[in-house]
């Protein structure tokens, strides 16, 4: 089996230029493909910048810290301590 980018070759190319030129004019494939360099380099950004799926995920917020103990042992008698 051989592999497809073996049959296309010069007069093929030839042809799918001679068609993209009549379809979008001569003025118009520069613009286009302009255009499909920065949609792929937008996408490479943002592909980029997810994490995988299989990552695990991190927990940025900071758990409450636990209530201090009373430093004088006769506040403590004076109010239970919060829960």
């Amino acid at each position: 089996m051989s592999p497809v980018y073996a049959i296309i070759d010069a007069p093929i190319i030839a042809v799918i230029i001679g068609a993209a030129i009549i379809l979008f004019g001569a003025d118009q494939i520069p613009k286009l493909a302009r255009s499909m360099g920065q949609a792929k380099k937008e996408f490479d950004a943002a592909v980029s910048t997810k994490t995988p799926p299989d990552a695990p995920v991190q927990d940025t917020a900071v758990p409450p810290s636990p209530a201090a103990p009373p430093s004088d042992p006769s506040a403590s008698s004076a109010a239970p301590p919060p829960q």
